[in-house]
């Protein structure tokens, strides 16, 4: 078996129900085979609409999948071995534990809670990981000056920042955590030219310390720069 293996998908089908609709049933892709090793950034490649964000979700484990399996190589505890772990049939309490420690997720959409400040939530994944809360801070104001992100905002709630920088946040507030496996949708859709190459680049560090990606990119300059390959999504 080969040991830099992160992901592991076999024969994985999504179909949606709409109840509104009667019970209607809509596919949205089938037999989705991918396997993603450590050090490799696979673009998913189709049209818009053709579920490449659903699969990213099914890969997170926020939609289940209608059949299949998504297997994520996980350690359960710090310098355990890796194990295989099914998202598809795994616990709420497994999953948990994966996302915790193992399966980080940018998504286009930054969901807070208002009264809890930047530089708190850019710190919480490490203070969840068992980090000392000043360590983990200093870590954060790290992470949200490189993003430009100015200290001024560190102790305001996101809720009301742009787009974009919303977008930075969430970005600091996942790659904080040095994740071995990253699934990325649109991460630079909001940004800016300089926070963009400013994104690409911090993607570009985590590949090369042996994080396996999985990432949406619709500005070709973005894919250029980071896919090791592409992955055409079975229509």
């Amino acid at each position: 078996m080969n040991q830099s293996r992160r992901i592991e998908v076999r024969q994985l089908s999504k179909t949606f129900t709409l109840h509104m609709q009667g019970g209607l049933h809509m596919p949205i892709f089938s037999g989705v085979d991918m396997d993603v090793d450590a050090g490799e950034c696979v673009v998913i490649h189709a049209p818009s609409g053709a579920g490449k964000s659903t699969l990213l979700r099914c890969l997170y484990a926020n939609y289940r999948a209608s059949s299949g399996s998504v297997k994520i190589r996980h350690a359960a505890q710090h310098g355990e071995a890796l194990e295989w772990v099914d998202l598809v049939s795994a616990s709420p309490q497994q999953v948990h534990a994966v996302r915790n420690g193992t399966l980080g997720f940018v998504t286009q959409f930054l969901r807070v809670i208002p009264r809890i400040s930047t530089l708190d939530l850019v710190a919480e994944p490490l203070i969840n990981q068992g980090m000392d809360a000043g360590a983990a801070q200093e870590q954060a104001k790290t992470w949200l000056s490189r993003l430009k992100i100015p200290a001024r905002l560190w102790q305001v709630p996101p809720a009301t920042f742009s787009g974009g920088e919303q977008q930075r946040v969430n970005i600091a507030r996942t790659l904080i955590s040095d994740f071995p496996v990253l699934l990325l949708d649109e991460p630079t859709a909001s940004l800016d030219e300089g926070n963009r190459d400013t994104v690409i680049t911090m993607i570009g560090e985590a590949r090369e310390r042996g994080a396996a990606v999985v990432g949406i990119f619709h500005d070709e300059y973005v894919r250029r720069a980071l896919a090791t390959r592409l992955f055409p999504l079975p229509a």
